[in-house]
């Protein structure tokens, strides 16, 4: 088959500047290439990076682009340049993967020599869906998007499937087994790893690690480490916002609490997972989170996960199960995240197996698997059914 993936308009392709979209779909055209298949790979044009170089059956074309701000319309009005601007770059092909909101509503009649429309929705889609009618193919990464999207556009139903982010399992249960023991050396990880937003619930997990100090002084030892992007361009909210996370939470939390910046290495960010015994991922964003993909990649790393009741979570996080889930939107969630970290802290057991059983889950979101998944979708397109 001939694929063009479309990336979105801020990151490059290779994920030098992070970017979880930009990371799976660059392995997964990589694992499609090494198939037999010809990808065109567009993202957007990056210092030291050529407009244009092929790998084997794998092709980059690197487009000028925008930086991401911090308005939604805007955005998304760049969004819709960047769709015309690469839409005349394309190549004639069998099928084009959409990772953007705008150009799957236009490509069919602006470029129909591209080949048939898919579309990737890798966050809760907010009113596009009803833009979608020349679509061949929705890719929803949960079935919770899949059910947003269906409201959106029901006559669509056909052609929706769930298609859940993959992750590189093989690498972090790697970095899990040459991490292995760590707690024993040192105080117990609670760990986050993500874009430094307030969408996120960190003043949630801050509130609750400053409670656990304050009330739960017999608990061994433990640290919070925080790791992620807070620029507003690589999808953070901004310096302001993580100044004032330090100046809030900082005194309360001494040097047990450790601010990190984002990791672009494949390798060094799985060893970040590693060396976490509690990945805690408290999202509020019910209209922004789709599958979770940090939480994943943690599981495969050998971490017991903590998360919010977001709906999308539901296929990853089973409540005793494959880790604790608490109730974000209760009065009370500061407490019920305290408690839940606090029983894993205390619990090593308990710790251990649900680390255990998360690690196994995981395993069925690996990127061969999925880009089996994936081509096996696009070739009725592709033979013109």
């Amino acid at each position: 088959m001939r694929i063009s993936i479309v990336m979105g308009f801020f990151l490059p392709v290779p994920p030098l500047a992070g970017g979880a979209t930009e990371k799976i779909w660059f392995q997964l055209a990589r694992t499609m290439a090494e198939a037999g298949h010809d990808i065109t790979l567009v993202s957007r044009r990056w210092p030291g990076l050529p407009d244009h170089e092929t790998s084997g059956t794998l092709t980059h074309l690197r487009v000028p682009g925008m930086n991401h701000t911090a308005s939604l319309a805007r955005n998304l009005m760049l969004d819709f340049l960047w769709g015309f601007r690469v839409a005349r770059r394309l190549p004639p092909g069998d099928v084009v993967l959409c990772n953007t909101v705008s150009l799957p509503a236009y490509l069919r009649r602006l470029r129909p020599a591209a080949g048939r429309v898919a579309v990737v929705l890798g966050r809760m889609p907010k009113g596009q869906m009803r833009v979608y009618g020349a679509v061949d193919l929705v890719l929803a990464t949960s079935p919770a998007v899949a059910a947003r999207a269906l409201l959106e556009k029901p006559d669509l139903a056909d052609r929706t499937h769930v298609f859940p982010n993959p992750i590189d399992w093989s690498r972090h249960a790697h970095a899990s087994n040459e991490t292995l023991g760590h707690s024993q050396q040192g105080p117990l990880t609670v760990g986050f790893v993500g874009r430094i937003h307030p969408e996120k619930g960190l003043d949630l997990l801050l509130a609750a690690a400053a409670q656990l100090v304050a009330q739960r002084p017999a608990l061994p030892p433990w640290r919070l480490e925080l790791v992620g992007p807070w620029t507003i361009p690589q999808g953070g909210a901004g310096e302001p916002y993580r100044d004032t996370l330090l100046a809030t939470y900082g005194p309360k939390l001494g040097d047990r609490f450790s601010f990190r910046g984002p990791e672009f290495d494949a390798d060094q960010l799985a060893r970040r997972y590693a060396g976490m015994d509690i990945f805690c991922y408290p999202s509020l964003a019910d209209q922004g989170e789709t599958f979770g993909i940090a939480i994943a990649e943690a599981m495969a790393a050998g971490a017991a996960p903590v998360v919010s009741a977001l709906t999308c979570f539901h296929e990853l996080v089973r409540d005793g199960d494959t880790g604790l889930v608490f109730d974000h939107t209760a009065p009370d969630a500061v407490d019920r995240l305290a408690d839940t970290l606090a029983r894993l802290l205390l619990d090593s057991t308990l710790r251990r197996e649900l680390a255990a059983r998360a690690q196994a889950h995981a395993k069925q979101y690996d990127f061969a698997a999925s880009a089996r998944a994936v081509l096996a979708l696009l070739a009725p397109l592709a033979s013109g059914k």
